[in-house]
C-alpha cells in the first residue's frame, strides 16, 4: 500500500487483539479497529478500594491517573474494548500512556471524560502491539500535535508515519518526559517494552502496558531510574501485568516479589487475567483496585 502522509498513521503493531509477536500492518488504523471485543466487568472482591482518591497529603496538586481505555469495565458511561490507555495529569502537563486499540473508542471515552485531545502534551507508547498503538492515528487526525515517545525498536514504517504528523522521540535508555515523569527505557529481548515512572508525594507510580519483559523486572528498573532520589518507594503499580496464562505458583511468586520490592498498592487491569487479579486482590486487600476504564486515581496533594 502506498504511503499517504495525510492519511491515518499506519502502525507496525499486531493485527489482532492479543499480545502476539509483531507483524507489519496491512491497512490503516481504522480498518483494523472495528472488530475489537467488548469485555465485561471482571470478578471483584468486596474489600477492593475503587474510590477516586487513594492518597491525599499536604503538598502540591495531586497527580491524577485516568484509565481512558481498557477491556475491563468500570464507568458505565464509557466503552470497554481490548487494549489500554492511561492519561496522567501532573502539574500543567498531560501525558497519555498508550492509545488503546480503537481510535473511535479512545476519542469517545476522552470526550465523555472531558479530555480535549488538543491538550495532550506527550504520548508515550509502551510497545508495538496494536491494542496499545492503534488509537494514535485517530488522535493525531484531530490536529493534536503531542510529542510521541516510542521505543527505538519500533519499525521504520511506524516511526516515519508518526514523523509525518508530529514530533517523534526514540527511546533507548531511561528518559525524562516531563518533570516528574520518565520511562524505564527499552526492556526485554523479545517484545521490547517501556514502562512509565511517575514521582508523586507518596512515592513512585509505575504504569505498565503489558509488562512483557516481566512486571517484577519492570518495577525493579523503575526504582533504579530514580535511585538516590526522592520517591524511590513504589506507592502503586498499575496497568497490564500479562498474567492471563500464568499459573498459581508463578503469580504467588510475583506477589512475594512485589512485597519484597516494597510495592504498597496495585491496580491490575488489561492483560493481567482474572485469576491473577483475584490473587492480587486477596493478597493486597484494600490496597488493591481491580481497575477498569474510567477508573481515576489521585495521588498526593490537596486538590
Amino acid at each position: 500500500m502506498q504511503w499517504r502522509p495525510w492519511a491515518l498513521v499506519m502502525f507496525a503493531g499486531v493485527l489482532t487483539t492479543g499480545c502476539a509477536s509483531n507483524v507489519e500492518p496491512t491497512g490503516p488504523v481504522a480498518a483494523r479497529s472495528t472488530s475489537l471485543p467488548t469485555v465485561g466487568v471482571a470478578p471483584t472482591v468486596e474489600s477492593i478500594t475503587t474510590t477516586a482518591t487513594i492518597a491525599s497529603v499536604e503538598g502540591d496538586r495531586p497527580v491524577t491517573f485516568t484509565i481512558v481505555y481498557d477491556n475491563n469495565a468500570h464507568d458505565p458511561a464509557l466503552r470497554s474494548a481490548w487494549g489500554f490507555a492511561c492519561l496522567v495529569e501532573i502539574g500543567e502537563a498531560r501525558v497519555l500512556f498508550d492509545t488503546g486499540g480503537n481510535g473511535a473508542i479512545l476519542l469517545d471515552n476522552m470526550e465523555t471524560l472531558g479530555f480535549d485531545p488538543q491538550t495532550i502534551d506527550v504520548v508515550v507508547l509502551s510497545h508495538a502491539h496494536g491494542d496499545h498503538t492503534d488509537g494514535l492515528g485517530a488522535l493525531l487526525q484531530t490536529g493534536a500535535k503531542p510529542a510521541v515517545y516510542v521505543p527505538a525498536s519500533f519499525s521504520a514504517v511506524f516511526k516515519d508515519g508518526v514523523r509525518a504528523q508530529t514530533e517523534l522521540v526514540e527511546v533507548t535508555d531511561p528518559t525524562e518526559i516531563v518533570p516528574g515523569v520518565r520511562t524505564t527505557g527499552e526492556m526485554g529481548s523479545g517484545i521490547i517494552e517501556q514502562a512509565l515512572v511517575v514521582q508523586t508525594d507518596e512515592g513512585l507510580v509505575v504504569v505498565t502496558g503489558c509488562a512483557h519483559p516481566g512486571v517484577v523486572e519492570m518495577v525493579r528498573v523503575a526504582k533504579e531510574t530514580v535511585e538516590g532520589g526522592v520517591g524511590a518507594d513504589v506507592f502503586l503499580v498499575m496497568g497490564g501485568f500479562h498474567l492471563g496464562d500464568a499459573g498459581h505458583t508463578r503469580i504467588q511468586a510475583i506477589i512475594v516479589d512485589f512485597e519484597d520490592l516494597g510495592v504498597q498498592r496495585v491496580a491490575p487491569c488489561h492483560c493481567t487475567g482474572d485469576s491473577a487479579r483475584q490473587m492480587f486482590a486477596e493478597a493486597f486487600g484494600n490496597d488493591c483496585t481491580l481497575a477498569g476504564v474510567g477508573q481515576v486515581f489521585r495521588v498526593g496533594g490537596t486538590e
